[in-house]
């Protein structure tokens, strides 16, 4: 076989290493190296030297380790045998991965597994030639992009699966939402494959995570976004999912041929005490009576409370109505910034605090309001055992049991568990 005179590699970017396929060499040949190269030289399963750019001549004036191999002085020349290999050091930014298969994950939020697809392209630099070929390339001729993802596939899916699982859960936020925190979630998980890489003579320059995707067609995605369309909807219009089914309750009611002599509410109670929950089932309707009457209801000029069309006086502060004078209405005002609300707002226009009316008078209510601080309207209260809504009054809680009361240790007198001083000797509870 010929001697090789010039040694050199001009191939492409996404080539790693590559091995000069004749290891007929002297102690004239010429390597040429690039400036993003560069060349190992071995002999005999062994590595000699690292060539930098430029080029170098294999003499054992440039390389002296050459003479015990070769068994002449410096300066003399001979054929021998060796490798050189080139390695690629530019940066290879465009490197695609993606799952192949969806990851099931469970969604923090919702509990219930979601199968989740992500992809994303990261990049790289050989920054130990020497490592990287001994430890990674081996014997192949040639190591290319696809050889290194065919290499990592396994590491990276594994990082991802378990930095998607780890950062959904310690940060409470649910699959559909993930690619609004993309760029925190990539830098994440470079942090987290860059030490394996590095083992290998690798340096990780960067790991993007372009989407986090579920099929559309998986039933339990389908279930998730009809669950997140019906909050969304409740949120529009302002009510949540205990009230939609008395509504529900109330339309099946309506539509029964019994509840015309049994009545509307004679029929809530009943199917309240059927079930053993009448006390928060009448609380449901009370409330919602109370909401529907208020459509057909006037307002006192003097204490603001709710009264029956049509009345003359003031059933709260005995205020006289003028006949055929209807009482000015009321401008209800956000609790937070006094911004002017409309009945059917959810929330301040200005501020975005939400719209807390108080079912007698309309008043936005601070948020843990006990008692309306505009008419005086007791507010259901959550019961400090169970944490169910029970009714302002009740002594003990319709779901629980549990009482509601406890007794001053100073002047013995009842009071509520929420309450925060004795109402007889205001002493503090």
């Amino acid at each position: 076989m010929a001697i090789i005179d010039v040694v050199k590699f001009n191939g492409p970017t996404n080539v790693f290493a590559w091995k000069f396929p004749s290891e007929e060499l002297s102690s004239y040949t010429q390597v040429i190296v690039n400036e993003s190269q560069e060349a190992i030289f071995f002999k005999g399963g062994q590595a000699l030297d690292v060539l930098g750019p430029g080029r170098h001549t294999l003499s054992t004036d440039n390389i002296p380790i050459l003479s015990s191999f070769m068994k002449i002085p410096f300066g003399g020349k001979s054929p021998f045998a060796a490798e050189i290999w080139y390695v690629n050091k530019s940066h290879c930014l465009d490197i695609k991965w993606g799952t192949p298969t969806p990851v099931q994950i469970q969604d923090p939020k919702f509990k219930i597994m979601v199968p989740v697809r992500s992809f994303g392209q990261f990049g790289i630099t050989i920054e130990n030639s020497s490592k990287f070929l001994v430890k990674l390339v081996g014997v192949s001729p040639v190591f290319d992009q696809e050889t290194l993802l065919r290499h990592f596939r396994g590491l990276y899916l594994n990082k991802v699966k378990d930095a998607l699982a780890g950062y959904l859960l310690n940060r409470n936020i649910g699959v559909l939402e993930i690619n609004a925190y993309l760029e925190e979630f990539s830098a994440n998980l470079l942090e987290r494959v860059r030490p394996a890489m590095e083992e290998y003579g690798i340096t990780l320059v960067n790991f993007y995570v372009y989407e986090v995707s579920v099929p559309e067609n998986d039933p339990a995605v389908v279930q998730l976004k009809a669950a997140l369309a019906k909050r969304a909807e409740m949120d529009i219009i302002g009510y949540n999912y205990q009230q939609e089914r008395a509504f529900d309750t109330l339309e099946g009611a309506a539509t029964n041929p019994g509840a015309a002599q049994a009545g509307l509410m004679g029929a809530g109670l009943g199917l309240g005490m059927g079930v053993g929950v009448g006390g928060a089932m009448g609380g449901q309707f009370s409330t919602l009576a109370q909401s529907l009457n208020l459509a057909t209801s006037i307002e006192c000029s003097k204490c603001h409370g709710q009264a029956p069309e049509g009345v003359k006086f003031c059933p709260h502060c005995g205020n006289s109505f003028a006949a055929g004078v209807s009482p000015p209405p009321k401008v209800v005002v956000c609790d937070k910034c006094g911004a002017a609300l409309s009945p059917n707002d959810s929330f301040c226009p200005q501020c975005g605090d939400p719209y807390n009316p108080c079912p007698n008078c309309q008043v936005d209510l601070p948020v843990g309001a006990v008692k309306c601080p505009s008419c005086g309207f007791a507010l259901p209260q959550p019961c400090s055992l169970c944490g169910q809504s029970v009714q302002a009054g009740a002594k003990f809680c319709p779901h629980c049991g549990g009482s509601l009361v406890k007794q001053c240790p100073q002047c013995g007198k009842d009071a509520y568990r929420a309450d925060k001083f004795c109402s007889g000797c205001g002493l503090k509870l």
